[in-house]
């Protein structure tokens, strides 16, 4: 959702992609949500830090406490920042409706937006 909304809103000053520890394919409830809003994600792709670890970012946001703990080494001189958020599959696990497992998804969608209109000033 990150790479979606600084693409959609930042994409003049910002070249986003994103990558995790893992891959697993882009998930349907955060395709559906980010629609909600006006955003297609449905090109990007869930890939692994690996795919993009040679490119010369000049800042790398984790955006979950697993990443930020693992967070591997990239071979360009970069600044690491973490900036925390819920996990919307996590808090989504138990929810008793579909309904209620996209209302999780749109509290993180809605938090990521908010923080991405910050980007790229709130980093310098």
């Amino acid at each position: 959702m990150a790479e979606g909304w600084a693409r959609h809103l930042k994409s003049d000053s910002i070249q986003a992609f994103s990558a995790g520890l893992e891959a697993h394919g882009l998930n349907p409830n955060a395709v559906k949500v980010m629609e909600e809003s006006g955003v297609d994600i449905t090109s990007q792709k869930s890939q692994k830090v690996e795919e993009v670890e040679t490119i010369p970012f000049d800042f790398v946001i984790t955006v979950c406490g697993h990443a930020d703990e693992y967070c591997p080494v990239f071979s360009c001189s970069t600044t690491v920042v973490h900036i925390g958020f819920d996990d919307p599959p996590k808090l989504a696990e138990n929810a008793k409706t579909e309904e209620e497992a996209l209302n999780h998804y749109r509290k993180v969608r809605d938090e990521i937006r908010t923080f991405v209109e910050t980007l790229p000033e709130v980093l310098w």
